[in-house]
C-alpha cells in the first residue's frame, strides 16, 4: 500500500473574506501553519481570537480549532506574512466598477507588496492567485511584478479558481465539484497540488476562463429557469413541475442544480462576473447576444416579483430572508435588498425578519454595501417572528429557517404569502398563497 506523504507548510492567505476565511480554516485544520492577512483590523482581530468574521455553517468551529491548535493567526502586515511563509494564496476581492469592468486594484496592490517581500527573502516562494479575474489577468500581473523572480527560480505562480458556494463552502472545499489549476504553460506544479489538492492543469487563461464559464452558466441557468417560470405562470402551468420534467433528462440537460424558478440570482459572484464578462466582450468586439440579456432577464424577474407585491393592493410588507441566499449573511447583490429599496421608495411599509445575520457583525464589503444601499436597515429589522407578522399583510418568503408550525402560529387569514423559492408547504397555512412562478 502506497502511503501519500503529508507535507506541512507555512502558508499565508491574503484576503479574509468568504474565500480567504474558508481557505485559512481548512488549511489550518489539515495541520498547515496559516497566517491570514487583511487590511481590515476587524477581520484580523476575529481570526486572532478564534472567531469567524462571516456567517458560514461550520466555519466558526473550524477557525476556533485552528486558533486553539496554534496553527492559525492573522496580521495586517503583508511583508511579515510573506517573510514567515513559503506558500501564499491571494483571495482579495475583485469588485465591479460602475461600468461593469472588474476592479483589480486590490489584487495589483497586494501583488506589488508580495513581490517586494519576496525580493527581500533568501528563500524561494510559491504563489497561488485565487481571486476571480478575467482571462489574461494572471499574465499581466506576472509580467508587471514577478517576471524577474520567476527567471531567478525564486517564485512559481499558479492560478487556482475557487468553486465555493456560500452556505456550503466547507463541503465544497473538501469535496469540490471541479478542480482546475493554471500555470504559465499548463505544467503541473507539485507544491500547488500538495496544498490545494490535485487538479486538472491548464494555462493561466484557461483556468481563469473556466471560472467565468461556470459562473456564466450558473447565471444563465437561473435566468432561463425564471423565464420559463414566468411563461408557466402566464399559462397557468406549474413552473416547478415543468422544470423538474425538463431536468429529468440528465443525459442532455446535465444537471438540475440552479434549474429552479424562484429568486433572481444575486450575491457577490454571479452579477459581478456576468457584468465583467459582458464588459470584456464589448471591449473586445465579441458578439455575445445571450450574455447581453442575462442581467436584463434577471431584472425582469425581479420586477415581476415587485409587481406581485403591488398587485396585492396591500401596503405593509414583511420580507423573510434578506441575504441573497439561505445560510449566509451576505447582503451584496441580494435581490431582497432591491425589493426592500423599491417598495420603500414607492411608499410601502417594509419590515425584515432574517435571524441569520446581525448588523453589528457585518464587516468589509458586506457592511459597506448595506450602508450604501440601506443605511436605515436597523429600523426595519424584527427579531421576533410573531411581532413581525402582526405588523404586515404581505409576506415575501425568500428563505426562512422558521418551520411551518412556527409560521402557522403567526399567520392569519389577513395575510397574503408570496412564495419566492418553491416552499409549497406554505400553501397549507390559513392565508392566501401565491407562488412566484407556479
Amino acid at each position: 500500500i502506497k502511503i501519500k506523504k503529508i507535507i506541512h507548510m507555512q502558508i499565508s492567505v491574503l484576503g479574509l473574506g468568504y474565500v480567504g476565511a474558508v481557505t485559512s480554516a481548512c488549511l489550518s485544520n489539515k495541520g498547515h501553519t496559516v497566517i491570514g492577512v487583511d487590511i481590515q483590523q476587524g477581520k484580523v482581530a476575529a481570526i486572532n481570537s478564534g472567531q469567524s468574521p462571516i456567517v458560514e455553517p461550520g466555519l466558526a468551529e473550524l477557525l476556533e480549532a485552528g486558533h486553539a491548535a496554534g496553527n492559525l493567526s492573522a496580521t495586517t502586515d503583508v511583508g511579515a506574512a510573506i517573510a514567515d511563509s513559503d506558500f501564499s494564496i491571494v483571495c482579495v476581492g475583485t469588485p465591479s466598477m460602475d461600468s461593469g469592468h472588474l476592479n483589480l486594484n486590490f489584487v495589483f496592490e497586494v501583488c506589488k507588496q508580495i513581490a517586494e517581500a519576496i525580493e527581500a527573502k533568501s528563500t524561494s516562494h510559491t504563489l497561488v492567485l485565487r481571486s476571480t479575474m478575467l482571462p489574461g489577468s494572471t499574465r499581466r500581473l506576472t509580467e508587471q511584478f514577478f517576471d524577474k523572480l520567476i527567471s531567478q527560480n525564486r517564485l512559481q505562480v499558479a492560478y487556482c479558481p475557487e468553486f465555493l458556494r456560500e452556505g456550503t463552502a466547507l463541503k465544497d472545499y473538501h469535496d469540490p465539484s471541479l478542480a482546475v489549476s493554471g500555470s504559465f504553460e499548463g505544467t503541473p506544479i507539485p507544491e500547488v497540488d500538495q496544498v490545494m489538492g490535485e487538479a486538472e492543469w491548464s494555462r493561466w487563461e484557461a483556468a481563469e476562463l473556466t471560472k467565468y464559464s461556470c459562473n456564466y452558466f450558473h447565471a444563465l441557468k437561473v435566468a432561463f429557469a425564471n423565464e420559463i417560470g414566468r411563461f408557466s405562470k402566464h399559462f397557468g402551468v406549474d413552473g416547478i413541475s415543468l422544470m423538474n420534467t425538463l431536468c429529468s433528462d440528465t443525459r442532455l440537460n446535465i444537471s438540475d442544480y440552479y434549474m429552479k424558478p424562484g429568486n433572481p440570482f444575486g450575491g457577490s459572484c454571479l452579477p459581478k462576473d456576468v457584468s465583467a464578462l459582458l464588459s470584456h466582450a464589448r471591449q473586445e468586439g465579441i458578439s455575445a447576444p445571450i450574455l447581453e440579456n442575462v442581467m436584463s432577464s434577471n431584472q425582469a424577474h425581479l420586477d415581476s416579483l415587485i409587481q406581485s407585491v403591488i398587485k396585492t393592493g396591500k401596503s405593509r410588507v414583511l420580507i423573510l430572508g434578506l441575504s441573497f441566499k439561505k445560510n449566509t449573511d451576505d447582503l451584496r447583490g441580494s435581490p431582497m435588498v432591491s425589493v426592500a429599496e423599491t417598495l420603500l421608495g414607492r411608499g410601502f411599509e417594509v419590515g425584515v425578519y432574517d435571524p441569520t445575520f446581525s448588523l453589528d457583525e457585518l464587516v468589509g464589503c458586506n457592511e459597506s454595501e448595506i450602508n450604501r444601499r440601506m443605511p436605515h436597515l436597523a429600523k426595519l429589522l424584527y427579531d421576533d417572528l410573531g411581532e413581525a407578522t402582526k405588523n404586515c399583510d404581505v409576506l415575501v418568503v425568500a428563505h426562512s429557517n422558521a418551520s411551518i408550525d412556527e409560521l402557522g402560529k403567526c399567520i392569519t387569514e389577513k395575510h397574503h404569502i408570496i412564495d419566492v423559492n418553491g416552499r409549497k408547504e406554505l400553501s397549507q397555512l390559513l392565508s392566501s398563497y401565491e407562488g412566484l412562478c407556479w
